[in-house]
């Protein structure tokens, strides 16, 4: 039977970069990921200032700004009869935090991936997907995971960390049950090409307002990321409807993509995401954690679950390694993970509740959408605030750091 310091259900952002920092502090680490590769569409695909930041700081900066990337220079949102009020300028913010960079998250994972395995203690296993826990008395001892050829295994653990996403298993295993907080939209991601003669850089994701529908749009090389929103639980009625009724709200929200709907050939073109806002009382029980959406579910509103879910694995690096390298996780260690991350899980969940009941809630029903009264009037008419709430977006509440055995310095260029 396989054994490890530590084990991490899930490959995603909060996975390999919590694998990473424990491989530099030592600690004996596996991540599972149930794909075989990180190439999905439609994931968050927004890399925060403050997880910029913390790649500089890993002496990993050089090589992550040679990845294809699109910097986000502002977030605005339109106000009916005012037009596009600016929330945040990033110009505002200190170099080179001055953005956030937009790039698929399958670049970023396999950047993740390529740093984390040239730390001797790190391993990835593709193809394996976390099914339960074992337990000892009270305390998870390891986790079981099936691959897919239909091999099934065993890995003993000193901590399993949950970080396989909002639906987790894990987390249903050890009993956890997340408080659930309305969500009155769900998103269907699709994608309509875009063509070399159309230029520009992104230079805010605004959605677009018309009747009771709304969209987003987010520029790639060579297509529109696009994000229809729609009432909770309108999926069936969406389908039922057809694929022709599905080409005419996208033009009727962006006429100028008119011209481009057909390439929506069938609605198995749709990936449906159905939006969910919880968090759990407890991320914790003894001998595992939860981070990252296992542990609070984020609205897509602000394009900040990435950020927090990196986070979340650097907070629970940092006040996890020691122990892990004497060999032992106290349920004091896991509480303090969560004493770090609740108050930025709070802070962000509750900001998108405001934009749900004043956005969503009014356009879904009918009535003209409002905006966050407060941030708008603070944008607008506080030149302080100008500061203020870009540093929030690009940051986030209680930004983390390194950790300091994680930090490396960044190779010298050759002359």
């Amino acid at each position: 039977m396989e054994r490890t310091g530590c084990v991490v259900a899930g490959g995603g952002p909060a996975g390999m970069m919590l694998g990473l920092l424990l491989a530099r502090a030592g600690v004996e680490v596996t991540v599972l990921e149930k794909h075989g590769d990180f190439l999905r569409d439609f994931r968050g695909d927004t890399v925060h200032a403050a997880t910029i930041r913390l790649i500089d700081e890993l002496g990993l900066g050089g090589a992550f700004r040679e990845l294809p990337q699109s910097r986000l220079r502002n977030v605005a949102f339109p106000v009916p009869g005012v037009g596009l009020v600016t929330l945040g300028d990033f110009a505002a913010l200190r170099p080179p935090y001055n953005y956030i960079a937009m790039m698929p998250q399958w670049d970023f994972l396999n950047f993740l991936a390529r740093a984390a395995a040239e730390e001797p203690a790190f391993t990835l296993l593709m193809e394996h997907t976390a099914t339960s826990l074992m337990f000892d008395g009270g305390r998870v001892t390891g986790l079981r995971y099936r691959t897919r050829a239909g091999t099934e295994g065993a890995i003993h653990a000193d901590l399993v960390v949950a970080a396989d996403g909002r639906h987790s298993a894990l987390r249903q295993a050890a009993g956890l049950v997340p408080k659930e907080f309305p969500v009155p939209f769900d998103t269907w991601w699709f994608k309509l090409p875009r063509y070399s003669t159309e230029e520009g850089e992104i230079a805010g994701i605004v959605p677009a307002f018309k009747g009771t529908e709304a969209m987003i749009a987010l520029f790639r090389d060579d297509y529109y990321q696009m994000g229809y929103l729609g009432p909770k639980g309108a999926d069936a009625r969406i389908r039922s409807e057809g694929v022709e009724r599905f080409r005419e709200r996208v033009a009727m929200l962006r006429p100028d993509l008119a011209d481009r709907v057909d390439a929506i050939r069938s609605l198995e073109d749709l990936h449906w995401l159905d939006v969910r806002l919880n968090r759990l009382p407890r991320w914790y029980v003894d001998g595992m954690l939860c981070i990252g959406d296992a542990a609070h579910a984020m609205s897509p509103a602000g394009g900040v679950g990435i950020n927090l879910a990196i986070q979340d694995a650097v907070a629970a690096a940092a006040r996890l390694a020691p122990g892990l390298l004497r060999g032992q996780v106290s349920l004091q260690d896991l509480e303090r993970v969560q004493r770090r991350r609740r108050m930025p899980t709070v802070v962000v969940q509750t900001v998108q509740r405001i934009m749900h009941r004043a956005v969503f809630v009014p356009l879904f029903t009918g009535r003209r959408p409002g905006a966050p009264a407060f941030p708008l009037f603070m944008a607008r008419h506080v030149p302080a605030a100008r500061k203020v709430l870009p540093r929030m977006i690009a940051f986030g509440p209680r930004p983390e750091h390194s950790p300091g055995f994680a930090r490396r310095q960044e190779p010298r260029a050759v002359p």
